[in-house]
């Protein structure tokens, strides 16, 4: 019985996938937290229909904080250092858990962004060495 081994570098096209991503869900989470900091009648729920019952204003920075460390985060993988893939592990983490509070405000668009993040959190626990 023979078992397939991966070619080194054959995941690599993930990893960097991985990084663009982070990079665009960094900038989607900043925009997000920005719309959420300057209108907060943008989102239909009120605060109260919220998982955790939190003023906008306090969900926009954390969507903005989020989303620029997942930027930096991104561009960090594309380097190859590891402290980037732990700190993006950790930043799609939150931002998966994020999202799931935030659902009742923006359901679909929250849906999409956690299984962006698991994607991301694959990509980086399994296969992110490659990109050294």
């Amino acid at each position: 019985m023979t078992t397939e081994t991966a070619k080194p570098g054959q995941w690599l096209g993930m990893v960097i996938f991985s990084g663009v991503i982070m990079m665009l869900l960094g900038s989607f989470q900043l925009i997000e937290g920005i719309v959420a900091i300057i209108r907060d009648e943008y989102y239909i729920t009120t605060t109260a229909g919220l998982v955790v019952d939190f003023d906008y204003t306090v969900w926009g920075v954390f969507h903005a904080t989020l989303g620029l460390l997942a930027m930096a985060a991104g561009i960090g993988v594309f380097l190859g250092q590891m402290w980037a893939r732990v700190v993006g592990i950790g930043i799609a983490g939150m931002s998966a858990l994020g999202n799931l509070l935030f659902l009742p405000a923006y359901p679909f668009w929250c849906a999409v962004v956690i299984a962006v993040d698991v994607l991301v959190i694959y990509a980086l626990a399994v296969h992110g060495r490659e990109a050294r």
